[in-house]
């Protein structure tokens, strides 16, 4: 039994079931026992690999893409180039190495990294020992320029809330109680929800969905900055346009959990409701919802891979090889990831995206 394990059950038994949103939180960022405050979570070392820790030309390919938005909007003098939840500083030392060659490009730029951990930071550090960070732990009161930002697998991470549809217009909220076993899910009592009154007509009874209300603030910090500053996000995670059903998962020791049995040392995410990002970052415009091969397909990251293999023999090509086809292929992260823009109105979309619907 995990320490965790017993402190939320005396939590429980002292104030009531807890809520799924409550639950991830404690799990992954409890001082003392969160998964994400005590060990690697990213890499050989952790239970999972992102994207940039698969290649070099996911992050180089992004880089681009922001940099030809930034030359779209006017190549403003001054700009922000952020990344939300930088893990190891894979992702941005590539976005950097691709954007070097680009005029003004990182004469322009004013770096920020929102990520909270110490321990992450001196790794991030390291990794971008050649310009100067700054950190932030939100994107509140950001220097009124435009926002060039990515977030790769941040939103899967924050935490949920789930409701069971019960009958009539009422809801039943997903909790977390203590058993004779440990902990388990159940559920609270119906009552009415307001805030998911719009999902009353795409849902019957026994339907469950999720919604994330740290990820909607982040969306709307993003979306109003963009929208009055100008600049671009670029958001790219798993998951679909509207939530439904339970897509709360754990990874544990590199396998998939039961995501009650482990807490603390287990990852726990979900799936990302797209829509209501768009919904949330208005009034700034959002793109058409895009899987990943496709989007790095119309980037060209088949010639990439094709320009690089030319160096490359033996176990390194069989490597790269594969790399490119976890990253594209459909039954890889090709479909399972999508990639969502957050534009100005007024502005082209980024490369590889079309224009998205309005509410």
């Amino acid at each position: 039994m995990s320490a965790l394990r017993d402190k939320l059950l005396v939590q429980i038994a002292d104030q009531g079931p807890m809520g799924i949103d409550a639950y991830m939180r404690a799990c992954l960022l409890d001082p003392e026992h969160g998964y994400y405050t005590t060990r690697a979570s990213i890499g050989a070392e952790g239970d999972f690999t992102t994207a940039p820790e698969i290649s070099q030309m996911f992050g180089e390919l992004m880089g681009l893409a922001l940099a030809q938005t930034w030359m779209d909007q006017g190549a403003p003098s001054t700009f922000l180039l952020a990344e939300l939840g930088p893990g190891r500083g894979t992702l941005m030392a590539d976005i950097l190495r691709a954007t070097r060659h680009v005029p003004g490009f990182h004469q322009s730029m004013r770096l920020l990294l929102v990520e909270a951990s110490p321990r992450l930071r001196e790794i991030q550090r390291a990794a971008l020992p050649e310009v100067d960070l700054g950190w932030r732990e939100d994107l509140s009161a950001l220097p009124q320029h435009p926002l060039f930002l990515v977030a790769n697998e941040f939103f899967d991470a924050l935490p949920i809330r789930q409701f069971r549809r019960a009958e009539g217009e009422t809801w039943q909220e997903r909790q977390v109680e203590a058993s004779p076993e440990g902990l388990r899910a159940g559920f609270g009592p119906a009552r009415s929800m307001p805030v998911l009154d719009y999902r009353l007509g795409d849902t019957n009874p026994g339907d469950i969905v999720e919604l994330s209300p740290e990820a909607q603030g982040w969306a709307k910090a993003i979306g109003t900055h963009v929208a009055r500053h100008g600049g671009a996000a670029l958001l790219v995670d798993y998951g679909g346009w509207r939530s439904l059903g339970d897509t709360l998962q754990a990874l544990y020791q590199k396998a998939p959990a039961d995501p009650f049995q482990h807490p603390g040392e287990a990852d726990l995410t979900a799936h990302v409701d797209f829509a209501e990002l768009a919904r949330a970052a208005m009034p700034a415009l959002a793109t058409r919802l895009e899987t990943q091969g496709v989007f790095l397909e119309k980037l060209g990251i088949t010639a990439r891979a094709q320009a690089l293999a030319k160096g490359l023999s033996g176990a390194a090509l069989d490597a790269h090889v594969k790399a490119h086809r976890r990253l594209t292929h459909p039954e890889e992260m090709g479909t399972l990831f999508k990639i969502l823009a957050l534009t100005p109105p007024g502005q082209r979309p980024p490369p590889g995206l079309e224009p998205g619907v309005t509410f």
